[in-house]
């Protein structure tokens, strides 16, 4: 007995230094630098607007194609006295040889604009009204309600919360010792229209290991979303058409609209019930083939789609946003090891947005409100100050869902 006691002691000591060992092993073992590239290609343009008019003037509309880029990175290294890195960028980004990166003030970590949007239906006596599919009618079972007066807060969650997707994480501060971005306020350049990220890329500093990839042509900026037909006014069965982007892995398509009875509308181009939300965002290269199964997300050979008739004839105005989804690229050193030292991930997408109740001459693209007839005459431009007052539409969408 004492044999089998002195034998349990042994083998309960043997596990608490093996135990024990890997603690300290997996202590010691460092965290790696983590880096982030969130590309992103933007067009509010409507068709047949000339690209040269100001954004401002059409409320934030207009302006052409613009492309952004922002770099984040991440560092489990102690921060040194005069901190310093920098991503040394190929010549066809037509920015120069590199990009400072910059340790920001500390600030509050930012959420996401849907997440606000939960957050104020949550709060607020709301109706909402939620219809999904490209056709040409409303389909049996729709609209789905949600009403916040007579909902408990966990039904209100489950009917905001639709679909699973990966959550996004990139660096942020407070993650690491060290959180370091681009743009700042040492170099804030525009990213030009004709950047292309094709190339060598070399990021470098004192507090981050040597990062090198390359990226090819297939992960560079996605084109532009166009859209290249428009019919249809509020009352109507609207019909939209697009460019096919290439490297796209699928779109996603929502229609946000407010009402004078203070409802809102909400329309998605998901063949099942979809906010959407969460999907006009980046969304992992994984999700979007798995949504495009579902048929949640449209298929990257898709060029049409038709919103069902008189769903937003109630409606103030109404604004369609649109979005297509670049495949991701990932890097690690060293390749596939057990302690990595560094990992890089470039994400990208592409959005468009464009008011809804205008027709589209398809041969010459100009738009048309729903009041004015084919043979109108063209109106002068009213000077400033005889401009009518009113609330604006398109400021009525943007101020209800933060875009």
């Amino acid at each position: 007995m004492k044999k089998n006691n002195h034998a349990g002691c042994i083998a309960l000591f043997c596990a608490a230094l093996f135990v024990g060992a890997f603690v300290a092993e997996a202590a010691e073992k460092p965290l790696p630098t983590v880096y982030w590239m969130s590309i992103a290609t933007t067009n509010q343009t409507m068709p047949g607007m000339p690209r040269e008019i100001p954004a401002g003037m059409l409320g934030g509309l207009g302006g052409g194609p613009k492309k952004t880029m922002l770099l984040q990175m991440n560092s489990p290294r102690q921060l040194p006295p005069n901190p310093a890195a920098t991503h040394d960028i190929p010549v066809g980004m037509s920015m120069g040889a590199t990009l400072p990166l910059m340790i920001p003030q500390q600030e509050k970590p930012q959420r996401h604009d849907y997440e606000q949007a939960e957050e104020r239906v949550e709060k607020e006596r709301m109706r909402i009204l939620v219809y999904w599919g490209c056709n040409d009618t409303v389909r049996p079972g729709q609209p789905k309600v949600i009403d916040t007066a007579s909902m408990s807060p966990g039904e209100i969650s489950r009917a905001m919360r639709t679909g699973v997707i990966t959550a996004q994480v990139p660096p942020a501060p407070g993650r690491m010792r060290i959180y370091a971005e681009w743009p700042n306020l040492k170099n804030s350049l525009q990213v030009p229209s004709d950047s292309s990220l094709v190339g060598e890329h070399f990021v470098n500093g004192n507090y981050t290991p040597d990062i090198r990839f390359a990226i090819g042509s297939t992960h560079d900026f996605l084109a532009p979303v166009e859209f290249n037909g428009l019919t249809g006014g509020l009352s109507d069965s609207i019909v939209f058409n697009w460019r096919r982007i290439p490297n796209s892995l699928g779109y996603f398509s929502t229609v946000m609209a407010h009402t004078k009875n203070k409802e809102m509308i909400v329309w998605s181009s998901s063949e099942s019930y979809m906010l959407g939300w969460q999907l006009m965002d980046y969304v992992s290269s994984p999700d979007a083939r798995r949504l495009v199964r579902d048929r949640i997300v449209m298929k990257p050979d898709q060029i049409s789609c038709r919103i069902p008739k008189g769903i937003f004839s109630n409606a103030d105005g109404a604004m369609l946003q649109f979005i297509a989804y670049g495949e991701d690229l990932h890097f690690g050193y060293p390749p596939k090891p057990k302690d990595p030292i560094w990992g890089v991930r470039v994400r990208s997408k592409s959005t468009g947005m464009i008011p809804l109740g205008m027709e589209t001459d398809q041969r010459s693209g100009r738009g048309r409100s729903d009041e004015t007839q084919a043979d109108t005459p063209q109106l002068k431009e009213q000077p400033e100050t005889e401009r009518p007052s009113g609330p604006n539409p398109l400021n009525t969408i943007r101020g209800l869902f933060g875009f």
